[in-house]
């Protein structure tokens, strides 16, 4: 679908809106549902427009459904859309960016007092490993499949992802994880422990992974290795 299409097709929700919901049957209950979806879709937001910008937008809408003549040939303007999403892409790179550095300022304490605690191990590309209890089976190399117990945290310790609590081993190939994943189970033995503490450039960069991780952020994973998955 067009970028048109799906900034014009945005605009069904607020219309329904104005017509009154609690008036809709379960037939255009369900029309409402496919235009809220397909606005939650369209990233209009992404563009960076205030109110008054998305008027226009709906006026085009508007004189499109009815066959009135258009103001302005989508096509003619195709080009500035374009140059429209791409400027309004750079701003909130340039925003990420200044958000990011923010974040990883903040994680620089965190991993000097990590460094320090009893055990652990920093590698040259950041990861530090601090081992919790010592496997007695074999090591996995980058090409193997793991299963293991897990969980996954914030600096300040708000839980993200947990293995534990769904109570549910998880299997990874290693080289089909983060860096710091692939990195570091490779010095855990299998029914070993480690907590492995990931800055953001072997976890998930800059950009994060949103809306849970920042960008820059700094992840704590607490680590059991359970076995080595046979092919």
């Amino acid at each position: 679908m067009t970028l048109a299409a799906l900034l014009a097709l945005s605009l069904f929700a607020p219309s329904a809106r104005a017509e009154g919901a609690a008036g809709m049957n379960e037939h255009q209950k369900t029309l409402y549902a496919i235009g809220a979806l397909v606005g939650q879709r369209s990233q209009l937001d992404s563009l960076g427009l205030n109110a008054a910008d998305k008027q226009y937008v709906l006026l085009g809408f508007k004189d499109f459904v009815s066959g009135k003549k258009l103001q302005a040939d989508p096509e003619a303007y195709r080009a500035k859309i374009a140059e429209l999403a791409q400027g309004a892409a750079a701003v909130r790179a340039e925003k990420d960016k200044v958000k990011a550095e923010a974040e990883k300022g903040k994680s620089k304490t965190f991993l000097e007092k990590a460094a320090k605690e009893k055990g652990a191990q920093k590698f040259p590309s950041g990861l530090i490993l601090i081992p919790e209890k010592e496997g007695s089976g074999a090591a996995p190399k980058a090409t193997d499949t793991v299963k293991v117990h897990y969980e996954g945290t914030l600096t300040d310790g708000t839980v993200f992802d947990s293995s534990i609590k769904r109570n549910e081993p998880a299997e990874f190939p290693l080289n089909g994880v983060i860096p710091c994943w692939t990195e570091g189970l490779q010095h855990i033995k299998v029914g070993g422990k480690a907590k492995l503490v990931c800055p953001s450039s072997i976890a998930y960069g800059d950009t994060g992974h949103p809306p849970v991780i920042p960008g820059g952020a700094t992840l704590v994973f607490e680590v059991q290795l359970l076995d080595i998955v046979k092919k």
